[in-house]
């Protein structure tokens, strides 16, 4: 008797639990169609007339389709030129800055000096100061030097190393067995060779998928790019965009603003996708190291 209430108890209990889930299901459900809507909306209007995105109809179905905007985008020279800006500011600061984060991710994982866990500290601490508190003194500090108007403002700093990669490279590198350390200063090997032909090459996975990320914050960047730079001829890709959206939004052409968007969108988009997996991997795996 006792067992047939047990089980009647346990399909009870079975069925709440999978009730409960597709309740959850749903709304996650609804949660990713609010968060994608935008998107979608977004390349749907670069295929649309003027007069169907001032309708007042919302739709998402271009009728008719134009493509004829992509090409108009991709033929103005001030659009080409901002991708080669950032561009510019994307390559020595990913090479630089990559070496040198890594290499101070090693320091902080694998060797001992005093205030080194303090250090540390310190150093993610700047992680919570935003960049709205420090754009004044920086935009002071740069135009004492003679930099603003230039892409050094967006170059110089990120050489120096980015401070989230250093925590997860740091996470990734301690992990590894300190026994590797003993052996190399036995092979007469010292920190920066034992850096570069032992360690660098263990992480250069977590480095790769770090790197990529740091991109797209690059290549998304709107905010340093407005306040350093004046001359169109050094805009980067956002800047650009933003240029677009000043003079075309009154002409109404959102059309051409929504195409070079979804252009700008490309290389990021494509970027997580081919290398999803491995983003979402090496996160999990600096957190639980």
């Amino acid at each position: 008797m006792s067992s047939k209430k047990d089980l009647a108890s346990s399909r009870l209990v079975s069925k709440k639990e999978k009730i409960f889930n597709w309740i959850i299901f749903v709304l996650l459900l609804l949660g990713a169609v609010v968060m994608v809507f935008p998107l979608i909306y977004m390349i749907a209007t670069s295929f649309m007339t003027k007069n169907q995105i001032l309708s007042g109809t919302l739709t998402i179905l271009p009728d008719p389709i134009l493509i004829g905007k992509y090409s108009e985008v991709l033929k103005k020279g001030q659009f080409i030129n901002g991708i080669f800006n950032s561009l510019k500011v994307a390559i020595p600061v990913l090479i630089i800055g990559g070496f040198t984060s890594s290499l101070a991710a090693f320091g902080f994982a694998k060797m001992r000096f005093r205030g080194k866990n303090a250090l540390f500290l310190a150093l993610l601490a700047t992680i919570m100061i935003p960049f709205a508190v420090v754009m004044i003194p920086q935009y002071v500090m740069f135009t004492k030097l003679g930099w603003t108007n230039t892409l050094l403002p967006l170059i110089i700093p990120g050489c120096f190393g980015n401070v989230s990669i250093i925590f997860f490279l740091r996470q990734n590198l301690i992990g590894i067995p300190d026994d590797l350390m003993e052996a190399a200063k036995l092979d007469g090997c010292g920190y920066f060779r034992t850096f570069l032909q032992i360690f660098m090459p263990l992480m250069k996975g977590a480095l790769a998928t770090q790197l990529m990320l740091w991109f797209m914050g690059i290549w998304n960047d709107y905010l340093a790019p407005t306040i350093f730079l004046r001359s169109e001829k050094n805009w980067t890709l956002q800047v650009v965009i933003r240029s677009f959206n000043s003079y075309y939004a009154i002409q109404s052409d959102y059309a051409l603003i929504m195409a070079a968007s979804v252009i700008a969108m490309i290389p990021t988009m494509a970027l997580f996708f081919i290398f999803q997996r491995m983003i979402i991997e090496s996160i999990a795996i600096s957190g639980i190291k």
